[in-house]
This record gives structure tokens, C-alpha cells and sequence, in this order.
């Protein structure tokens, strides 16, 4: 599906050691002696000249994960700042899920969004587009150079319009300790009987076998599971065709899904402690050694490889274990996740919009979100990439293997499909339903969404 995107993400890293200087690079040269001098008098004349503007600029990276990818945002802030006289930018950091569910939707609604915004593409980016809230950003991209250099940009695009851009890129899958795995006397999980028989042996050791933080707003993580699940049962056209009624929430692949994410629960395969546990703990869980394993996102890796782990020289990754489904050897991958701009801009707002996208989406960032923040880079043309972790190196590896890959669902379906699958997902972890019913109760959900979307 998106196998050439894969191959050439894959081939930035396979050419670890080449050096090579970029576009972005040669166009940042040093100004042309022959340009009228201006003297610093007369420049900070005109900067004092300029009016004074504002802007708010909504970010997710809060965690302290992420500070190295928040420090690379706010060295982009102070150079946009520098070539946009008069222009101050107020940081606004929200938890990803809130921004998200709640106040990006909440200000969308009322047209109350900020200039700059965190963004995710697939339903959420079409629906504030039909609104009219976001900016199309295609004439832009042509004007700064970089309208061909992304990867892929179909989550942001909307009848050939293109509404977001971006960070990074992110594949899904296992990470799991080397040491316990040798000292259980565990391979890489090929299949998924492979997997249980593995987890079995953990849990029969008193380690836990599967890390898993999936409580209060946090029922996504346990949804990344079961999205790769149903579709490794039963193929990426299942999930395609939900929106489009041509598929089932009650189709064999997510019934079974559903039993066997319950079956993992009742073995203790899952941390018992799941339904009591946020996102960040479910990950510390695996990355100080409590756990063996964690399914995550390559996002995951920074935390991997932080101060804080004690597993950052002994952690692997393997794809989701082949199950005799449709959908054995595609990987839940893509660029999902990046930054949108509102459509309610004045000229020297989106003067500054122009500037920042020039100043944040440049190969020179890019390679440093891959070395210093350890994620899969959004731009082609990143070929020099000493320096980067083994982790996300391996990860490139598997991603590159990889028969090709598929969006997160919740790019494919409406938004409230998206929220009754976490509640009735966090009820299934709970005991509280039944698979069969739970499949019943999203069919019916889904239903809705389609007929109200008609």
C-alpha cells in the first residue's frame, strides 16, 4: 500500500555514514555581498517600526519525553520570531489526547482555533477542512520548495488540497527486553501461537509479559493492539470498508480480535493493572524493566532510550506476529500526526505561517528528528544519518521488510466510532462486555455514523 514510501524511509537508514549536504542547507548560505548593505542601525529601526503581533502556537510535547523534540520547536519559534519583525509566539503546550478529543474539537466548533495547531490528518483533517478551519497550505508549499518533499501527505489531503503537514513518520509494533527474553529462553515471536507460547513462559516467571497503561482517556493504547489485530486477521479492506458499509465491526476477524484480547486480559498476559494506568506509566513499565514487552508506537523510542531506562542497550523490535489472516507481514505505519494552520489568518499572520513552515520543514530537521528525538523522519532526502540510535535504525529495518502498511483506523473512520471503540475496548479489559457484544455495539455505532454522514 505504501511500500515505496517504506523502501525509501527504509533506504535513509540503510545509508548510515553518507554525508551530503541538502537543499535547505545551500539556500540558508550566507546572504549575497553584493545586496545592499543594511546597517544594524537601520534594521533595528525597522524592527522597531514593525507592529507587534501575537500568535499562539498549540504543541503536544509536554512530556519529558519529548523535550528534545520541543527544544527543536522552540529553536524554529526564535528564528521564526527573527524573520518576522514584530511577530511574538505564545507556546501552548496540551496533553496530545486533549488537544485532540477536546479543546482543538471544542475551539473547531466555535472557530475559535488557534493559528497553529498540533493536527492529526485522516477524519479529523477532513472534517475541519469541510468546516472551513483550515488553511490550504498548497500554494505555500510551492512557494517555500518543499511541495514534493514529503513522503506521504494523503491523511492531509482533502479534494487535492493539502491541510496539514507532517512531524514525522511512526510504525507500530513490539518492543520487548532482550534479557528477559534470553533468560526465559524466548525467540522473536514469529507467529502468533509463538507470541501466547512466549507470554505464557513470562507470566509463569512472575514477569509481565505485555506493559500496557490504558486507563481514563487513555483507551487508544489498547486500540493500537486491536486495530493490528483485526487487520492482521482479516486484511487493511477491512478497516477500509467500515465507513463505506462494506465491511463489519461483527465480521469474523474483529469477533476474534475481541476474544483474543480478552483471552490475553484473563491469562494475565496484559498487565492486570491496565484499566488503573495512563499512557506514560504503561510505557515506564517496560522501559525500567517491569515488563517484557510493550506495543507502541516508534514514538515510543525516545522513552526507550532516555535517562530514565534501565532497558535502553537491551531493547528489540518485531513486527506483529504473522496469524494465518489477510493481513500478515502489512505493519500499522504512516504520517499521521504534524501541524495544521487556521483558515482565520490576517496577512501578517500568515506571513508568519509561511515563515515558521520554511523554518520547521527543512532537511536539516529532519535528520535531527531522526538522531535527536529518534523518530522516523516526514521529508525524503534525509541520507546522512550517523548518529542515529540502533532502536529506530532496527525499526527501519522491520518497516522496510514489511509487505507494506496501513493507516491507524481511526484516519478511516468518523470520530465517535473512534471514541465508542475506547470505551467499549476499556470495558472488554474490564469484564464489563462481552467480545460478541462488543462487536454488536460497534456495528450499531458505526451504522449510525454512516447513515448521519449521508
Amino acid at each position: 500500500m505504501k511500500k515505496q514510501a517504506l523502501l525509501a524511509t527504509v533506504a535513509l537508514v540503510a545509508l548510515a555514514g553518507c554525508t551530503g549536504k541538502n537543499a535547505e542547507s545551500t539556500a540558508s548560505s550566507p546572504s549575497n555581498p553584493s545586496s545592499p548593505a543594511v546597517s544594524p542601525k537601520n534594521e533595528a529601526e525597522k524592527v522597531a517600526k514593525a507592529e507587534s503581533f501575537t500568535m499562539v502556537l498549540r504543541h503536544i510535547n509536554i512530556r519529558e519525553t519529548a523535550k528534545p523534540t520541543l527544544k527543536l520547536l522552540e529553536e524554529v519559534v526564535k528564528k521564526t520570531e527573527q524573520d518576522v519583525p514584530g511577530l511574538k509566539f505564545t507556546l501552548d503546550g496540551v496533553e496530545d489526547t486533549v488537544n485532540r478529543n477536546v479543546k482543538l474539537k471544542a475551539e473547531m466548533a466555535s472557530g475559535s482555533q488557534p493559528p497553529i495547531f498540533n493536527l492529526f490528518g485522516g477524519a479529523d483533517t477532513q472534517n475541519y477542512a469541510k468546516a472551513g478551519r483550515l488553511l490550504a497550505l498548497n500554494d505555500i508549499m510551492a512557494e517555500v520548495g518543499i511541495k514534493d518533499s514529503f513522503f506521504d501527505l494523503r491523511e492531509f489531503t482533502v479534494d487535492g488540497k493539502i491541510y496539514g503537514l507532517p512531524e514525522t513518520g511512526y510504525i507500530e509494533g513490539f518492543f520487548y527486553n532482550k534479557k528477559l527474553f534470553e533468560e526465559t529462553g524466548i525467540q522473536v515471536p514469529k507467529t502468533w501461537d509463538d507470541l501466547m507460547t512466549a507470554m505464557e513462559k513470562l507470566r509463569a516467571k512472575g514477569i509481565t509479559p505485555l506493559a500496557m497503561g490504558a486507563g481514563a482517556g487513555d483507551a487508544w493504547v489498547a486500540n493500537m493492539l486491536v486495530n493490528s489485530m483485526f487487520v492482521a486477521l482479516g486484511g487493511p479492506e477491512l478497516q477500509d470498508g467500515f465507513a463505506k458499509g462494506t465491511t463489519k465491526w461483527t465480521d469474523p476477524a474483529v469477533v476474534e480480535t475481541f476474544k483474543r484480547i480478552d483471552d490475553m486480559k484473563k491469562k494475565k498476559y496484559i498487565d492486570p493493572n491496565v484499566l488503573g494506568l495512563g499512557f506514560a506509566e504503561g510505557q515506564a513499565n517496560f522501559y525500567t524493566g517491569k515488563a517484557a514487552m510493550l506495543f507502541d508506537g516508534s514514538w515510543a523510542v525516545n522513552a526507550i532510550v532516555g535517562e530514565k531506562s534501565t532497558v535502553k542497550d537491551s531493547t528489540g523490535f518485531f513486527r506483529f506476529p504473522d496469524t494465518g489472516g489477510k493481513g500478515d507481514g502489512y505493519l500499522n505505519g504512516g504520517w499521521s500526526n504534524g501541524y495544521g494552520f487556521s483558515a482565520a489568518l490576517k496577512d501578517n499572520e500568515k506571513k508568519a505561517v509561511k515563515t515558521f513552515i520554511k523554518n520547521f520543514y527543512s532537511l536539516d530537521n529532519q535528520k535531527r528528528t531522526l538522531v535527536e528525538t529518534n523518530q522516523i523522519p516526514a521529508m525524503k532526502g534525509v541520507k546522512d544519518v550517523q548518529g542515529a540510535n540502533e532502536l529506530i535504525k532496527s525499526i527501519g529495518e522491520q518497516q522496510g521488510s514489511a509487505k507494506g502498511a496501513y493507516p491507524a483506523f481511526d484516519a478511516l473512520v468518523q470520530p465517535n466510532v473512534k471514541i465508542t471503540l475506547e470505551t467499549t475496548i476499556q470495558e472488554l479489559l474490564g469484564g464489563q462486555i462481552k467480545p460478541e457484544a462488543a462487536a454488536e455495539r460497534m456495528q450499531k455505532t458505526q451504522e449510525s455514523a454512516n447513515a448521519a454522514g449521508k
